[in-house]
């Protein structure tokens, strides 16, 4: 069983910084594409960011690429997500998911393309 727990969330002000981290557990961190995705409310769940299982490759929506970073540490099971520069528009839950296909590609923007998720940590960005 493959478990995702997200951590790292808060309320910030607008031009503040947040690290997001996700822990993961069951199997090991390297077998997954892993992606970050976001959810504010009335709308629907979006890509955010993506990133190959050596970090090698890394995908970001254009909102957000210049001021967030994701990364991982395959030997800490942890996938991270620096997130600067914060604007009201980046509040929402954050989750992070994993794909078990082990290869990115376009599809790694869509939500339905991801296996396992973790449960989502808030984040509020206040004007």
């Amino acid at each position: 069983q493959v478990q995702l727990v997200e951590s790292g969330g808060g309320l910030v002000q607008a031009g503040g910084s947040l690290r997001l981290s996700c822990a993961v557990s069951g199997r090991t961190l390297s077998s997954y594409v892993m992606g970050w995705f976001r959810q504010a409310p009335g709308k629907e769940r979006e890509f955010v960011a993506s990133i190959s299982r050596t970090g090698g490759t890394t995908y970001y929506r254009d909102s957000v690429r210049g001021r967030f970073t994701i990364s991982r540490d395959n030997a800490k099971n942890t996938l991270y997500l620096q997130m600067n520069s914060l604007r009201p528009e980046d509040t929402a839950v954050y989750y992070c998911a994993a794909d078990i296909r082990g290869y990115m590609d376009s599809r790694s923007k869509l939500p339905g393309q991801y296996d396992y998720w973790g449960q989502g940590t808030q984040v509020t960005v206040s004007s």
